[in-house]
């Protein structure tokens, strides 16, 4: 998961702008992002709300979103709306920063601040800003622009925020002449920036910004969305009339918009006027402005109408989710005959209403605001229409057609089925997804070649020598490379070390993401699905092969690790590259009997991975990242342990194993080098020498092995050394000569492997597989734990064999194979094959798992 902060600078909990965010949001919400909302109380001066705090605001959006704001904004000395009306009047109305330069440049630098720290305490990677160019806080808008700059290269993003006018000066109250006259010379212009892409709600808005502001290069038209879906009573909103005493068989008009004058509201209360028996039902704040409030309510009156209209207050957005309590603009769609938007003509940029009245399959009334043709009348939208230019209220001709459709059921049926189709057509959700999908926003660096992705839990004491020598790599450019801390639910200090470690180090990319479900898989997932999207939009570089690195929060990389990873995956051109793995001999100094253990075991691994490519140990290995989207990425599996399910440790073997069947080649690294922390074998010794360091029973679990009791420094009894090997050799033979071949026989033809093997041991290995994948009757072996049982098998088949060819490559130390189960003592020499198969496939009690170790161990 990553974040997502969104800003919208209408200073209203519901509006056009919010409900444009919500619907953009839940893209981002569906691909696993975190979503904030500043609602922008801190922002507008005129909204009655500067500082206001948040109190059921919530209740009127889904539950994904979180409701934020720059808390400290209110602690910065002569931040006031009285000062930001000031400006606009001073500033932007007449053109004169005399007085108030220096306050503005001071206050600009602390919002900056600010606006940084929250966004880095957050993590945030993307931003979404609704309505930050009209110049209503030029302050605010300037430390935005500046934040976006900083933020964008401190981490060496790309194009990461999304900037989306829905108002302009051209189209927001032009007659008053606030904002001045085209082209507007004291409103700041919209900042070409490598970091934002800006987006135009239809090609006149995009034409008009064009010609205001030509250096732009990132604009694109992104129409207003709706989700297309019929509005219907159903149990949750058949009360909705009831509820708002609004009889059950008389006509009803909705009308769901801001109560401030330039919605013109009282046009609709002349309408109802002229329209006996109708109902009329304002959905909106009448907080927000209340002196239009009361003079609608008094309208109302002197019109006869009180007791056919109800102001309903706010209701939640048109797209909230089924179920939520409360009503939403979708449960009034159900009962409504006709939708009404006879708003002022130059007030209006996309209409919403009408947009949401269309997707609901409710026929729509409207007047003639200047962008209507824009964005519906010249698409082919049928609705009666009022010309505001020529009657500013209803007359007679709109009353009668207007009339006319709320009496005739079968034309507002064919209006509203003829409106829908062409809403699809337009307005659909789809054609958002794909744009969005184009301009979705991967803030990464086109000079970036590798994501090293580290997934921690509460490892503050080991992280600061962790990012050091991840940060001190030779070799390897800085700008190439960045990190990508996945923190798995940390409760200590880990999150802030990483933090610091960012701010004192700029010079590396270091992403902090979080991943709430516990378990190294899907932190190491949730890393690595976050870098392979974010990738592929590098800008001059997303075409170039890019690497996805695994590394572990409690080892050590080599200073040349991964420089020497990359290169060997160059020239190798292979879709995964394996590191050597060791341990440092000091640490088990005084400890001979378990070092003896451990360097066979690493031998023996060297040979094998020469060989084979080996498989990928989250410890450290990178992958081609169009080889991990092709397989999917890593799977998570969960298994049943004390009656709850728990994710599968062996992601970074089952990933291997899916790549490898793919027909993809695994490549080793020698030169690449991670140092394993002993701690896995002092705190685990235990376990370690009885084969169940993580888990029994088939059950393979990550363990936390940072205790607070000292670990083991004494060294092994013979028995122990002899019981941990043995586990140890029995854990690595199927998984590193087996399983390789299992899965590509046609290893068995390379000549390195025939000579390890012999020809005529190589032979029979794969007559038996071929054998054996017939008797299973599977296609592959690579979906998980489909390829324990038969390399279980032909460990038990092959076993003398197999040690013959380590002891003859590796060393006589390797020895033999440790002995049999007992359960082998009463089986007859020509049915131990056939026993075998029964053993390696009984799931029930586990055994074969728990003879195997369950699970690497050095």
């Amino acid at each position: 998961m990553v974040a997502l902060w969104g800003i919208s600078f209408d200073g209203t909990p519901i509006s056009g702008l919010v409900v444009e965010f919500v619907k953009t949001a839940r893209h981002f919400h569906q691909r696993g992002i975190r979503v904030h909302l500043d609602l922008g109380y801190d922002i507008k001066a005129d909204k009655n709300a500067f500082f206001r705090p948040y109190t059921d605001e919530a209740d009127l959006l889904p539950e994904w979103i979180a409701l934020d704001r720059i808390e400290a904004v209110q602690g910065i000395e002569g931040y006031s709306p009285e000062l930001v009306s000031t400006v606009l009047a001073e500033v932007i109305g007449r053109g004169d920063d005399s007085r108030l330069r220096s306050v503005m440049n001071s206050l600009t630098a602390t919002l900056r601040d600010r606006i940084l720290a929250k966004w880095t305490q957050l993590g945030i990677s993307f931003v979404l800003v609704e309505n930050g160019t009209l110049p209503e806080n030029v302050i605010y808008t300037r430390a935005l622009y500046q934040a976006i700059e900083e933020y964008g290269n401190r981490h060496r993003l790309g194009c990461f925020v999304l900037w989306r006018d829905h108002d302009l000066m051209w189209q927001s109250e032009p007659s008053s002449g606030k904002y001045g006259r085209f082209p507007y010379p004291h409103t700041p212009l919209p900042v070409h920036s490598p970091f934002i892409h800006y987006v135009a709600l239809h090609e006149e808005a995009k034409r008009r910004t064009l010609e205001w502001a030509p250096h732009l290069r990132r604009l694109s038209v992104l129409p207003n969305t709706f989700t297309h879906r019929r509005a219907e009573v159903t149990p949750h909103n058949a009360g909705f009339r009831a509820a708002h005493g609004i009889p059950e068989h008389v006509p009803l008009i909705a009308r769901f918009t801001r109560i401030v004058p330039q919605k013109r509201i009282d046009r609709d209360l002349h309408l109802i006027a002229a329209l006996p028996g109708t109902h009329l039902f304002v959905a909106g704040d009448p907080a927000e402005h209340p002196g239009e409030f009361t003079r609608l309510r008094e309208l109302a009156g002197s019109l006869g109408v009180r007791d056919r209209v109800v102001f309903g207050g706010r209701l939640a957005p048109h797209d909230a989710e089924v179920g939520r309590p409360g009503y939403s603009v979708r449960d009034l769609l159900a009962h409504a005959q006709l939708v009404s938007f006879l708003t002022s003509y130059d007030y209006e940029s996309y209409g919403n209403p009408i947009g949401e009245a269309i997707a609901s399959g409710v026929p729509y009334v409207t007047s003639h605001y200047e962008l209507y043709q824009a964005v519906y009348g010249d698409k082919g939208f049928r609705a009666p229409v009022l010309d505001v230019r020529r009657h500013d209220l209803p007359d007679m001709s709109f009353v009668d057609e207007v009339a006319e459709l709320l009496t005739d059921e079968t034309k507002r049926a064919k209006m509203a089925e003829h409106n829908y189709a062409l809403g699809q057509r337009h307005f659909g959700e789809g054609r958002a997804e794909r744009l969005l999908d184009e301009l979705f926003l991967a803030p990464m660096g086109e000079r970036t070649l590798a994501s090293v992705v580290l997934p921690v839990y509460n490892e503050a004491a080991n992280l600061p020598a962790v990012l050091d020598s991840l940060y001190h790599q030779r070799g390897i450019d800085r700008s190439a490379y960045e990190v990508v801390l996945v923190d798995n639910n940390s409760t200590d200090d880990t999150v802030a070390i990483a933090r610091r470690f960012a701010e004192e180090h700029p010079d590396l990319a270091l992403h902090v993401v979080p991943e709430p479900e516990q378990g190294v898989a899907c932190a190491r997932r949730t890393g690595m699905d976050f870098a392979s999207a974010r990738s592929k939009n590098r800008g001059a570089g997303a075409d170039e092969r890019f690497l996805l690195v695994s590394a572990d929060a409690d080892c050590r990389v080599d200073p040349g690790w991964l420089a020497e990873l990359l290169a060997a995956m160059e020239s190798g051109k292979a879709a995964i590259g394996v590191c050597d793995y060791y341990y440092a001999p000091e640490h088990f100094q005084g400890r001979p009997r378990l070092w003896d253990a451990i360097s066979r075991t690493l031998r023996c691994r060297a040979v094998t991975f020469a060989l084979f490519g080996g498989f990928p140990d989250g410890k450290g290995f990178a992958v081609d990242r169009d080889a991990y989207d092709r397989v999917g990425g890593i799977e998570i599996f969960y298994q049943l342990r004390n009656g709850k399910f728990v994710n599968h440790l062996s992601d970074d073997w089952d990933f291997g194993i899916k790549v490898r069947g793919s027909g993809e080649e695994i490549l080793y690294a020698p030169k690449s080098r991670v140092e394993i922390n002993p701690r896995r074998v002092d705190h685990a010794i235990d376990e370690v020498i009885t084969g169940r360091a993580y888990g029994s029973d088939g059950i393979i679990v990550m363990r936390d092995i940072r205790v607070e009791e000292p670990a083991r420094e004494t060294d092994l009894t013979e028995a122990e050394a002899l019981q941990a090997w043995e586990f140890s050799i029995k854990d690595f033979t199927p998984k590193n000569t087996v399983l390789p071949v299992l899965l590509t026989p046609s290893l068995l033809d390379d000549d390195a492997v025939i000579e390890f093997f012999g020809p005529e041991l190589a032979e029979r290995l794969g007559r038996r597989i071929a054998e054996i994948k017939d008797e299973m009757r599977v296609t592959d072996f690579t979906p998980i734990h489909s390829y324990k049982t038969p390399c279980y098998r032909l460990y038990f088949e092959f076993a003398d064999e197999l040690f013959a060819r380590l002891r003859a490559t590796v060393g006589e130390d390797i020895g033999y194979p440790p002995p049999l189960p007992s359960c082998f003592d009463d089986v007859p020499p020509e049915r131990f094959t056939e026993f075998v198969k029964y053993y390696c496939e009984d799931r029930e009690s586990g055994d074969a798992h728990n003879y195997f170790g369950n699970g690497g161990v050095f």
